[in-house]
This record gives structure tokens, sequence and C-alpha cells, in this order.
């Protein structure tokens, strides 16, 4: 591609863009914090699942200064049920060093923009160029894919090595004038036109320089290598009751689902069934000796790289006193008091039966 059809598709696809977007909540500031939760929120999220986070996150805390400010259990509890909580962690955390470190201000720069926790190449590229107009090409999946058709790019898309070959060919393609418009037209051309299947090619404004198009080859681009079936576990989960409370846990600050509440259990072993596994992973992870009143419920999750199935058992407790083996905390709460953690959304699955169970029974007060 030559210059003068690089500077026709800069063209073509600056023009639909300003007349094709979407008016996402985000795109009517140029308030960098706003803009990098955005991006922080859309990592792996559907944009129409964000958007109501989007608003309920900034009404709790409109700026920088007050997210710092506030306590990781709070952050936690407004992005609970939006999961990939490291996210919210890590955000949180940079929010911290930038008010210590950056006097409040969002680093323009890239190499101290790219320190703060939770930013990669793509987050950085992203709010650098959107809300500071620095010339850092974004790459992320949809424009992958849009590279990968316009210039018949071979690399599979998921290799550890792909990332350098696609950030070199979207260095080329930016439009350096007007990066931040840029790399949002080619990031929406790949979510409203460019798509993974049936690719609305009729209607693609960079059509005529798009040599998957001119060949035929649309369907066959990008490349992806199979991966592996994704692994799935069984859990057993115990509510453990004491009179008219309920016990919750938190787990570790890092790593899965990290500073979360829920309840005590854990994978049901060989040769064992999911109530023995309840009572066990009781015992084992919180000391207590439980019986097993009900079954409750059955329920699915899938996260990115395995699935669980979760049996969840509503338990009476017999003897001990809690001594934590792997949660930091733990609290006997009643069912009302229930809204006022975060909790995964596994958990949430089930609350419905529990509460239900819980108004049903009497317990002993």
């Amino acid at each position: 591609m030559n210059k003068q059809e690089k500077e026709e598709l800069q063209k073509r696809l600056i023009r639909w863009y300003l007349e094709k977007r979407r008016p996402l909540p985000w795109r009517e500031t140029s308030d960098p914090y706003r803009i990098w939760l955005s991006e922080v929120m859309l990592q792996q999220t559907q944009v129409n699942t964000v958007i109501p986070y989007y608003h309920r996150f900034l009404k709790k805390f409109p700026d920088l200064q007050l997210l710092a400010q506030a306590d990781q259990q709070k952050v936690l509890k407004m992005w609970e049920g939006l999961g990939y909580y490291a996210r919210a962690r890590n955000l949180h955390k940079a929010a911290q060093t930038v008010v210590m470190e950056h006097q409040g201000e969002v680093p323009s720069n890239w190499e101290a923009f790219k320190k703060l926790p939770g930013v990669g190449d793509y987050i950085a590229a992203a709010v650098l160029s959107i809300a500071f107009h620095r010339p850092c090409a974004v790459v992320d999946g949809n424009v992958k894919r849009v590279l990968a058709r316009l210039r018949l790019l071979r690399e599979p898309v998921n290799t550890s090595s792909a990332h350098k070959i696609f950030k070199a060919a979207a260095e080329k393609l930016l439009d350096r004038d007007d990066p931040a418009t840029f790399n949002q037209a080619i990031m929406e051309l790949g979510a409203l036109v460019c798509a993974p299947r049936k690719p609305d090619c009729v209607n693609c404004p960079v059509r005529p320089g798009c040599r998957a198009y001119q060949t035929g080859n649309v369907d066959a681009y990008p490349k992806r290598i199979a991966t592996r079936a994704v692994p799935q576990y069984h859990i057993a989960v115990g509510v453990v009751c004491k009179k008219d409370r309920m016990l919750i846990t938190r787990r570790k600050p890092e790593g899965l689902l990290g500073g979360l509440w829920e309840f005590p259990g854990g994978k049901v072993a060989k040769k064992e069934s999911p109530q023995q596994a309840c009572i066990r992973e009781i015992a084992e992870e919180v000391n207590l000796k439980v019986v097993v009143d009900a079954y409750l419920t059955r329920v699915r999750h899938v996260y990115t790289h395995f699935k669980i199935v979760m049996d969840i058992y509503c338990c009476r407790y017999v003897s001990g006193r809690v001594r934590l083996n792997g949660p930091v905390d733990h609290r006997w709460i009643r069912i009302n008091e229930i809204d006022r953690f975060a909790f995964p959304k596994a958990n949430h699955k089930f609350l419905p039966a529990l509460r239900q169970w819980e108004a049903e029974r009497k317990p002993i007060v």
C-alpha cells in the first residue's frame, strides 16, 4: 500500500466513523480518567454490559481522587458481576499511584503511564491516543481482524508472536495527525462491520483497499490455532448456618476473584461425593464441624480458562471456632446483609435459591 492509498483508506475510515459511530458515553468526554475507566471495563466485556456499570461506577467515584481514597471492598462491590476483578484492583492501585506520584494527573507519556498497575500496551495506546492525542496505534481483537483481512496477514492472532506483527501493521496504518479518531474508527469497524462471521463487506468503507475482499478470502482471515478443550471442575460449597446467621469468607486480595467474599468450599476429590467434599472443605478451610441439612441447587459457570459445576449445600453448625486456612477474613451475617458484600458471579447464581430457602426455614434464635 503506497502513501496515496493509505491516506485514502484513512479518510474513508474516519469519514465512516464520524457518520456511523455509536453514541457511547465515554465518547462524550475528554477526561483521561473516564476514558481510562471505559477501556479497562471494555477489556473482554461487551459494550452493552459495560454501559450501566460505567455509569454506576462514575456516580460512586466521579473522579480519580475519590477512587484512590476508596476502600477496596467498595470498589469491588461496584465492579460486582462485571468479572475479571483484577481489573478493578489494578485500577484502584493505579489511581492511588497517580495521586501519590503524579499529583492526581494521569500521565500523558508512554513510559510513566505504562508503569501503572494493570496498564499494558493496549490500555496505554488507547488512553494516550484518545485522551492526549499521542500517535500510539491500538491493537485489540477487532483491530487484528481488520488488519488481517486488509493486509492478508497469515500470523495466527492467538499466538504469542502475533502482537509484534499486528502492532507493526497498525503503526504503519495509523493516521498520526488524528490518532484518537483513527483508533476509535478502526475498532468500531471491527465491532460493527468487519465481524468475525458474516462481515458486512458491502457497507465497508475500506473495501476498495481490502486484499481479503479482493481475493475472495474474507472468511479465511484472521488465522487462528485451534485451542485445547476447556477443563471442567466439580465444586462443592456449603452455606454454614449458626442460629440466624451464615458464614462467608473473603479470598486473598490477589489472584482469581481476589478480595471477593464467598461461601466456603472447594473441589470434589476422586471417589468422594459432593456432600462429603462440602463437609471436608469446611473443616479444612474454616475449622468447623457441620452437618448437611439440605441440598440447595447446582449452578454452572464459565471462566476464561475453565468451567465449574457447583453443588451447594445448606449446612448446620455443630462445633468449632473459625480458624482460617486460605481465606483472609470471615463474617457471620444475616441474609438481609448479603448485598453489602461483593460476591463472584457464580455465587450470585444461587443467591435467589438461598433467599427462598432461608425464608422458608425457621432458624433457632
